[in-house]
């Protein structure tokens, strides 16, 4: 099998000058970021074989693309973080992955452990190594680990490999119909799955990648205004950013004449909310896109503009990427096999396998008269905020371990921009304060993995099994 990169580079070749992506002011062509990417790449060949794990701690953007595609070329396996998550997070995950180099800009962060090996991509210097071909790997070669929440209280490795994601990059070019005329809008970071699409997808094809401003999130009207100056074509997003524009973003005046598609991911979208962004949008072709980090898109669904009704739940619909679904009779869950699907988890340094044909989802689906897959829910305590997955057992495990709290549950309130939001039921022991537990977890979590509300306890409620009562925790968040 050619890398999962192959596209990329034949597109170098056939339009070398043409914009590969755009970042600001700064932009490169197919030509230059294929130097770009092989500069790096020789300089990782000359360190070690491939199959070893990379992480990339860079901003989203063209140098993360460019150390990411270097990885590939050179068939090493990248791993993105999130710069923002806390310095034990992060060191956390680096030591778990058990990886060659940490790939950054500048001198090394102060909390990193002396033991990795820094990485300053701007030390690399340019080179123009022809002699260094991308290499040739097995369709079950690792591509890419993206660490998520995990159940047991730390973060755990998604492993896709080079079959997954190609598999999905292929899917996409085709349903979507991306072609070298596209702009695509890139907002998602690279440790989110939906950036492979912004990567692989666009660049096998021969498009131009243009990377939304962080700040404009915050701004919907300045948005709206970047996607019509940049003449955008197509936009892969999650809900949450996409209500927030249909609510705020001046498309009553704002004109999109480029745009033709918007692709949708990781959280319900409210039906009234997708209904008012379609009537801004008419002349747009809208998709839901559904499917864990596990399997990437596995369920796709054309909107149908004139079946949309307030008061119900638009479907996942019908399986995408050549996925086969079934549905658990006892439980509803839905089960998805896939070339998509990943190879296993990593953690501690390894690979465990996944031997079953068929990935458990813990999603609650049905089948509509239509036909179309329905989402319902999940059937763990897993959830969806903002788009990332979080497992409420990792919030609890560094709740927990300050020395003011006697126990904690988190559970997830409903939040109309993100989905859903955690918030955490506490007994704090004598003397404790709530404002010193906020401060303790904003250097702990993520800010999506942060509570936000508190209700202290004096006693955690219990079924008569002596299980936890989640439903009345809930209600007293009502």
């Amino acid at each position: 099998m050619t890398n999962l990169i192959s596209g990329f580079l034949d597109q170098s070749s056939k339009q070398p000058e043409h914009i590969a992506l755009i970042e600001g002011q700064k932009q490169l062509s197919y030509k230059e970021l294929a130097a770009r990417g092989t500069s790096i790449a020789s300089f990782l060949s000359r360190q070690a074989e491939g199959n070893q794990r990379i992480v990339i701690l860079l901003e989203r953007g063209i140098n993360a693309a460019a150390a990411i595609l270097a990885c590939l070329h050179s068939g090493f396996c990248y791993i993105p973080l999130d710069i923002n998550n806390p310095a034990e997070r992060l060191n956390y995950i680096i030591e778990d992955a058990d990886v060659l180099f940490v790939i950054g800009q500048g001198n090394r962060p102060n909390w990193l452990n002396t033991h990795h090996t820094w990485l300053d991509l701007d030390s690399v210097k340019a080179t123009d190594d022809t002699a260094n071909p991308s290499k040739q790997v097995n369709p079950e070669s690792l591509a890419s680990i993206l660490y998520t929440s995990g159940s047991t209280g730390n973060p755990k490795g998604v492993a896709l490999s080079h079959r997954a994601i190609s598999n999905f990059t292929k899917w996409a070019a085709e349903t979507f119909q991306i072609t070298v005329n596209d702009n695509i809008a890139s907002l998602s970071p690279f440790y989110f799955d939906l950036s492979t699409f912004d990567l692989f997808t666009s660049l096998s094809q021969g498009a131009t990648v243009n990377f939304i401003p962080k700040k404009l999130t915050l701004s919907p009207s300045k948005l709206t205004e970047w996607l019509s100056e940049n003449n955008i074509t197509t936009w892969y997003t999650v809900p949450s950013l996409l209500s927030f524009i249909a609510l705020k973003g001046s498309l009553e005046t704002i004109q999109l004449p480029k745009l033709r598609t918007i692709m949708f991911a990781g959280e319900v979208f409210p039906t009234p909310q997708l209904i008012k962004l379609t009537k801004l949008l008419p002349e747009v072709d809208f998709y839901n896109l559904y499917g864990p980090t596990e399997t990437n898109v596995c369920c796709y669904w054309p909107v149908n503009k004139q079946c949309l009704d307030n008061n119900i739940p638009i479907p996942i619909g019908i399986p995408a990427c050549s996925s086969t679904l079934i549905i658990t009779p006892e439980t509803g869950e839905l089960q998805v096999k896939s070339k998509n699907n990943l190879s296993g988890y990593w953690q501690k340094g390894q690979l465990t396998s996944i031997i079953e044909d068929y990935y458990n989802t813990g999603d609650k689906v049905s089948i509509n008269s239509n036909g179309e897959y329905c989402y319902h829910g999940r059937l763990d305590r897993m959830l969806k905020c903002s788009g990332f997955r979080v497992e409420p057992a990792e919030i609890e495990r560094v709740i927990n371990n300050h020395p003011g709290v006697e126990q904690c549950v988190v559970i997830g309130i409903t939040d109309p921009t993100s989905g859903q939001r955690p918030a955490a039921a506490i007994i704090l022991n004598q003397g404790a304060e709530l404002s010193e537990i906020n401060l303790f977890i904003r250097q702990k979590l993520p800010a999506y993995m942060r509570p936000c509300k508190y209700i202290p306890m004096e006693t955690i409620p219990c079924l008569t099994n002596g299980k936890i009562d989640y439903l009345a925790i809930e209600k007293a968040f009502a």
